[in-house]
């Protein structure tokens, strides 16, 4: 990408990543370094690209002068109100693709299906593969929503108690005393929209605890479990969205209990094709050799066909998260081999030597880094 000197961009927060635009709304995430954009946005500050070919920290008013007042706003800056009317909520289900951020891969209709379940207070849960979305378009969601958000990781939760309801404590000059968790105050707060990251990978307590809470047709908290204490009721609009790895390939998931399933509306995020993946790798990272990307998605999908052959060789495919942190490597200096070496082989089973998972995925690595092909890959007679 060339860049002209004195270009001024500022960081747009988008989940956990920080994207970085100019006034006419062109990308530049890939060439900046994600410290720079990260800081940036802490400070509240705009990035200026100088003579010595260097990003550097401005002030943000050095930003608005740039600004084209006949531009339209990126997709992941809008802030919008949802109608309350029927038609005028139909009319904005229909037109909400717009809202959908660019690094997201998802269908229109599973977008629309997202944003219709959300503005109807549904319960929502986002389930596929490791690595393919899940989290991301959960919070793609928020951020689209002009709404109170709330997140707790529910895989990370080790009392479940103490995060969904609350503490007691003791101290000399208070006494006992109980302090409520932040999921108290989420619930009460109108409209929030509440992420509930992992839930498969949660406590058991805590799918008990969430029962009567995402139960439509109670949705309260029970501070303790003995009959007669006290309830908190869930406020009004809260509209909850987790997300689960379903499947019996997922170490350290638990299935879920069927009346907490039957409390959700499911939306399956699929898995990329090769050439979304690829076009993904290549919007994030346009400074990337496009050649180089092109192996990454198709090393990836390989994996992915393979894993769900009749006989597989390998048991779970490269996540596009993996996809992605290799994209980050190559633009950062590294080689596919090299990248390869530290995000995709420590991935698989090295037992059994020539006939183990890790020396399959290492053919077909290679193979791309002999002719950047994979024709005859699964065909070649190895060498003993």
């Amino acid at each position: 990408m060339k860049i002209k000197q004195g270009t001024i961009v500022r960081v747009e927060k988008n989940g956990n990543r920080f994207n970085a635009f100019d006034s006419n709304g062109k990308k530049y995430t890939g060439v900046i370094t994600s410290t720079t954009r990260k800081h940036a946005h802490q400070n509240g500050n705009a990035i200026e690209y100088r003579s010595n070919g260097k990003w550097y920290q401005c002030d943000m008013s050095l930003y608005q002068k740039t600004e084209n007042v006949n531009s339209v706003p990126m997709a992941e800056q809008v802030n919008v109100e949802v109608p309350s009317g029927h038609q005028e909520m139909m009319d904005f289900i229909q037109e909400s693709y717009s809202l959908k951020p660019k690094d997201l891969v998802i269908s229109e209709l599973k977008w629309k299906y997202l944003i219709r379940s959300a503005v109807r207070g549904k319960n929502i849960m986002m389930t596929g593969p490791a690595g393919c979305g899940k989290t991301l378009a959960a919070k793609s969601l928020v951020n689209s929503l002009d709404r109170p958000n709330f997140y707790f990781n529910m895989g990370a939760t080790q009392d479940p108690r103490a995060t969904l309801i609350g503490n007691v404590h003791f101290e000399k000059s208070k006494g006992t005393y109980f302090s409520e968790s932040l999921f108290v105050k989420a619930i009460q707060t109108p409209n929030a929209v509440i992420l509930l990251d992992e839930l498969t990978r949660a406590h058991p307590d805590a799918w008990n605890i969430l029962m009567t809470v995402l139960d439509q047709g109670q949705r309260y908290l029970r501070l303790d479990e003995q009959d007669g204490q006290a309830t908190i009721n869930v406020a009004e609009g809260v509209c909850f969205v987790s997300t689960a790895n379903i499947g019996n390939e997922y170490t350290a998931t638990r299935q879920l209990d069927k009346a907490l399933l039957d409390r959700f509306v499911i939306i399956e995020m699929d898995t990329l094709s090769d050439e979304q993946e690829h076009g993904l790798l290549q919007y994030m990272f346009p400074a990337v050799n496009s050649e180089e990307l092109k192996k990454v998605s198709s090393i990836a999908f390989l994996t992915r066909s393979e894993s769900k052959a009749d006989n597989p060789r390998i048991g779970t495919g490269i996540s596009t998260r993996t996809s992605v942190e290799i994209a980050g490597l190559l633009f950062d200096g590294f080689s596919i081999e090299e990248s390869a070496d530290i995000t995709i082989y420590p991935q698989y089973d090295a037992d059994g030597g020539a006939d183990s998972e890790r020396t399959f995925v290492k053919q077909i690595v290679q193979k791309f880094m002999d002719d950047g092909s994979s024709d005859d890959l699964f065909d070649v007679d190895e060498e003993k």
